[in-house]
């Protein structure tokens, strides 16, 4: 998609997330299933454990304007954190979009989930056309910086991971498909299992021990499972509780 906005005079006020849209006006419909769990997922499981829960923001498809010139420019990754900045939108309110120049923090990693459509921008393979806003790719690698770029293609099964190194990405050698990222404390990486009571491979962190991190209904099973162990040990059945 291509937005068009001529440059804001610099002294003029720049608009707030309240002014900018937030509505995806393309959109032909609702996204499929794997583009509503494999982001939930994400979502669930990502807990850096060096950050507050309140230093935490991660967004699905929602609108991220990167550019103050051109106010009305954005990009819509299919996920991304960033840590650092507040959970909520100056203290109090939940976000319609990320601002980049009212935040002042850059997403710390980005996943987009590949279609047949969007594949050669997503893996930066398209060029930019005249008097046009920069690609996905440019945007997330020149403008925002992001350190981590993350892109899964569903119907390979194919992980590939993208670090900045100076001032360009470098592909990580993937021999195992797993993404291990110091400053998060945390790593990304495939995992064989059933979510929303589908199998199959999905995307999901895991910890400096390897351990994948639960989600909040895994979390009540492992709860309820050592209450279960615990009244057992005390000669009390929990099925006749």
């Amino acid at each position: 998609m291509y937005q068009t906005d001529p440059p804001r005079p610099p002294k003029e006020t720049l608009p707030t997330m309240y002014d900018l849209p937030s509505e995806y006006p393309e959109d032909s419909g609702l996204p499929d299933e794997f583009h509503l769990f494999q982001p939930q997922l994400l979502r669930e499981t990502f807990c850096p454990p060096n950050y507050p829960a309140e230093e935490v923001f991660v967004a699905t498809d929602l609108n991220l304007y990167y550019d103050l010139r051109h106010t009305l420019w954005y990009k819509r990754p299919d996920w991304f954190a960033a840590v650092g900045v507040s959970r909520l939108y100056e203290q109090q309110n939940l976000r319609l979009s990320y601002v980049i120049w009212q935040e002042g923090v850059a997403p710390f990693v980005v996943v987009e989930l590949l279609s047949p459509g969007t594949e050669k921008e997503d893996l930066g393979q398209t060029l930019r056309e005249i008097k046009q806003p920069p690609t996905k790719w440019e945007v997330y690698e020149r403008i925002l910086r992001v350190p981590y770029y993350i892109v899964f293609d569903r119907y390979t099964d194919k992980l590939q991971a993208f670090q900045l190194v100076a001032d360009r990405y470098s592909e990580l050698d993937l021999t195992t498909p797993r993404v291990w990222m110091p400053s998060l404390e945390l790593g990304l990486g495939l995992w064989q299992g059933s979510y929303q009571g589908i199998e199959r491979l999905w995307l999901r962190w895991y910890d400096a021990s390897g351990n994948c991190l639960p989600t909040p209904l895994e979390r009540e099973s492992q709860r309820a499972n050592r209450l279960a162990a615990q009244l057992r040990e005390l000669g009390v059945n929990p099925d006749e509780l």
